[in-house]
């Protein structure tokens, strides 16, 4: 099955038209999230985080905590239909979540296979730093994700591209 990434502007749309059992949506705490029909809490992931790659005053950091949530959830994903996960330009948050959600299912998989896949299926995606450090220690990758993601550079800046547009990538990868 897959991983659906996208913007919160098109998250109603892609959730409507390929019916996946989760979402995930990665927000900043001022933000509204997108009302889903038919995805309760136990469906659909809220998770309150600013867009940076480390602490900053008045801003509110992914945290252990918060990546504990997200790892439960997608671990919680049966694969039997795809999972979307969303943030406001399709980006960063998203894009490391999608990328953990991999790893997470993938555990005997080589997370630069994961990441060259990722960098495959969209050249915008810049991944949030932090999402995935917190991730990687969780995981107890010993840094393999984060050396992977900074393996496939980043994409152009946001303000270049405003969003991104959605793509998809593997749940499954052949284990190495």
């Amino acid at each position: 099955m897959t991983i659906i990434v996208c913007p919160l502007s098109r998250a109603p749309e892609i959730a409507r038209d390929k019916k996946p059992s989760h979402v995930v949506s990665l927000l900043d705490p001022a933000s509204r999230f997108p009302a889903l029909e038919g995805y309760g809490h136990d469906r659909h992931l809220c998770v309150e985080a600013h867009d940076i790659n480390q602490e900053q005053d008045g801003m509110d950091a992914c945290c252990d905590q918060r990546m504990a949530r997200i790892l439960d959830f997608v671990g919680a994903w049966d694969r039997n239909a795809p999972i979307l996960i969303h943030c406001y330009a399709g980006i960063s948050r998203s894009t490391a979540t999608a990328f953990i959600t991999a790893c997470a299912q993938n555990p005997g998989v080589d997370e630069e296979a994961i990441a060259l896949a990722l960098r495959a299926a969209s050249s915008t995606a810049s991944p949030n730093r932090r999402f995935i450090a917190l991730a990687d220690a969780e995981l107890g990758r010993a840094g393999r994700m984060s050396r992977a993601i900074d393996s496939i550079g980043r994409g152009p800046p946001w303000y270049e591209i405003g969003e991104a547009a959605p793509f998809a990538i593997a749940s499954s990868y052949g284990a190495v």
